[in-house]
């Protein structure tokens, strides 16, 4: 029966994963639908080319919330019904699964940054900072949001085997779940990488096209 419940978190994950918080603060904002400007992407960084700060800031908030409380949940009370670190990986893996393709959006979705953030954090706090201030670093020397989430794809799995016995034990099948979403976080930034090799790339700040 532990698989059972192993099956229906990672289910109970994809589906919280699958609230695009982009469009949903919009709608409750009075804002337009981030899938309608700039890089269409339902995500902070384009809901912030709207102008509203705020709305943006609540929706990373919001996004990285989704892929930590279901490795909460997993942490806090999973051991009673025999869920373990695989149940913990396949958690964190779709609810970021979810983020991409959600199901109540017409499985279209963002590129995933802050709710990999989430899971990161949901890992070992560490893990998440180490993470995020990569973000930061590269995000204020570069003034690219996607250079930086580029270079976190990149660093976090090394992160998380460095940390091996210092602040956690490296588990293959954690370490197989944050590749996945590093690949995945370098596949849908493509369009991103193409413009920042054409010096195209919209910076941090840019204000939504007309």
């Amino acid at each position: 029966m532990d698989y059972v419940y192993s099956v229906a978190a990672a289910l109970a994950a994809y589906l919280i994963g699958s609230l695009s918080f982009a469009v949903i603060v919009s709608r409750l904002m009075g804002l337009n639908d981030p899938r309608s400007y700039g890089s269409k992407n339902p995500g902070a960084t384009n809901v912030l080319r709207s102008g509203n700060k705020a709305a943006a800031v609540l929706t990373l908030l919001l996004d990285g919330v989704k892929g930590w409380v279901p490795m909460a949940l997993v942490m806090w009370f999973g051991k009673d019904y025999g869920m373990r670190e695989g149940t913990l990986a396949a958690v964190g893996l779709a609810a970021f699964v979810g983020h991409l393709y959600p199901v109540f959006f017409g499985f279209q979705g963002g590129k995933g940054v802050a709710t990999a953030a989430g899971v990161l954090f949901g890992v070992h706090w560490v893990l998440g900072l180490a993470t995020l201030a990569t973000w930061i670093i590269v995000a204020i020397f570069s003034r690219y949001s996607s250079l930086a989430s580029i270079a976190c794809a990149i660093f976090a799995p090394w992160y998380y085997l460095v940390g091996d016995r210092s602040f956690w034990y490296v588990d293959k099948l954690m370490a197989v779940a944050i590749v996945t979403m590093s690949a995945f976080l370098i596949f849908r930034h493509r369009e991103n990488i193409i413009k920042l090799l054409k010096g195209t790339e919209s910076k941090l700040g840019a204000s939504r096209k007309s």
